[in-house]
């Protein structure tokens, strides 16, 4: 057996070393840097937990809660824990300002997600790009196309603005579609869709037959469904949240839209819910509708069976949407992102990360992720899919494959579109 020589004069060093690092641990500012490396790596939010997007919000926060367990059981971040300090802004934008200026200020958090949703986040941006800090966003809409921020990413699937329209206005016209008629809630992010629709339309040189913009509490649609369906149009673009979206599928459900519609749907939130499809049932046939993932083959990455076996068991005892495709995932993601850019950089410094997420092309659990300059998807990865074959309360039916075919994108497309919409509707 060998024994360890020391050199002269190592042992002196070593002690000497021991007694100043003992010192500078006890003197006040070595003690607060020790308590600084030692503290948790604390990221801030609010997350919708009442009101009308609450149902996002808590399948959302459960995907993010969900990356922190897994990313405190591999020993944190920087070799502290990470740890969640989230505010319930109640669905409102009057509610976001006030919580970020608590988290930034009084919290004194590390990092910043946004909330979900467009309407609660567009009142933040201007603060974030003011303070000049790193914002990941959560599934808002061209929240940044003037605000012009730098350090904002978004988790939402969206892609060039033009991108969710075009491949709407696509499917319709290609099922002969020669007109549209659009429907949308006078809310941001709804007009902001609408925006682009109206782009996309008059690009294509599709007229536009019907255009109108509801109030957000709209609770009954039958005189818009009538108006609407008098201009006979081909294909009928709409834009609502969670409430709305059910209010108009039972309108049309009672009054019909007419055999000249093509294709029905878009961009209405809350169909992708476990909730709302359960409720709706049979009256979601026919509708083509954008979402963000479903249980096809393609669309299993590393780590996403693993994820969904963890947030269903969750899902359950949080009483929240117990499928969590549409947010749930891309919440994990979003911890995903900071996660690789944290290690990647090796410290907390914004400007940095920023760089790193700009650069880089991360893997997660919905795929890859890569960001243009305005922080949004280089490459749109937005589903448009078909309500097919649904049956009337049943949760279990959204499972498996079939149910939501995706017409759009091609390389995860998994069948053809079934037209005019009233005879899909059957």
């Amino acid at each position: 057996m060998s024994k360890k020589v020391s050199k002269p004069g190592s042992m002196s060093r070593r002690r000497l070393l021991a007694t100043a690092g003992a010192a500078i641990a006890a003197s006040p500012l070595g003690a607060s840097m020790l308590q600084a490396q030692q503290a948790p790596i604390r990221i801030g939010m609010s997350m919708p937990q009442t009101g009308g997007l609450a149902g996002g919000g808590k399948a959302s926060l459960l995907g993010i809660e969900i990356w922190r367990d897994d990313i405190n059981a591999k020993g944190g971040l920087l070799g502290r824990k990470v740890e969640l300090v989230v505010y319930d802004d109640k669905s409102s934008a009057s509610e976001t300002p006030a919580i970020y200026s608590k988290l930034i200020d009084v919290d004194k958090v590390d990092l910043l997600f946004a909330p979900y949703a467009t309407v609660p986040t567009a009142p933040i941006m201007p603060m974030v790009k003011q303070r000049g800090l790193l914002l990941i966003g959560n599934f808002s809409f061209q929240v940044n196309s003037k605000i012009g921020h730098d350090m904002w990413f978004n988790n939402a699937p969206w892609g060039p603005p033009d991108s969710w329209a075009s491949s709407f206005l696509d499917i319709g016209q290609k099922a002969g579609g020669k007109s549209m008629a659009l429907l949308a809630a006078d809310q941001e992010f709804a007009q902001n869709l609408a925006k682009t629709a109206r782009e996309v339309a008059g690009k294509r040189n599709l007229p536009i037959v019907f255009d109108q913009a509801y109030p957000p509490n709209t609770v009954e649609f039958s005189s818009i469904i009538r108006a609407l369906k008098a201009t006979k149009p081909d294909i009928v673009y709409v834009a609502s949240y969670p409430p709305d979206s059910a209010g108009i599928l039972r309108a049309v459900n009672e009054i019909g839209v007419g055999d000249s519609v093509k294709v029905f749907g878009g961009g209405m939130v809350g169909l992708q819910f476990g909730a709302v499809m359960e409720n709706m049932g049979s009256l979601l046939n026919g509708v083509v509708n954008y979402n963000s993932w479903l249980p096809e083959k393609s669309m299993y990455f590393e780590g996403t069976r693993e994820f969904f076996d963890k947030y269903t068991k969750r899902a359950v005892e949080a009483k929240v949407d117990p499928l969590g495709y549409y947010l749930a995932p891309f919440g994990y993601a979003s911890g995903q992102l900071i996660e690789q850019a944290v290690k990647a950089v090796g410290s907390l410094d914004q400007k940095a990360l920023a760089k790193y997420l700009r650069e880089n092309t991360h893997k997660t659990i919905v795929g890859p992720i890569a960001f243009s300059p305005d922080g949004e998807r280089k490459e749109t990865a937005v589903l448009q899919a078909q309500f097919r074959g649904v049956v009337d309360k049943n949760m279990e039916q959204f499972r498996s494959a079939g149910k939501q075919v995706i017409l759009f994108p091609e390389n995860l497309k998994s069948g053809e579109l079934v037209a005019p919409f009233e005879a899909a509707r059957k």
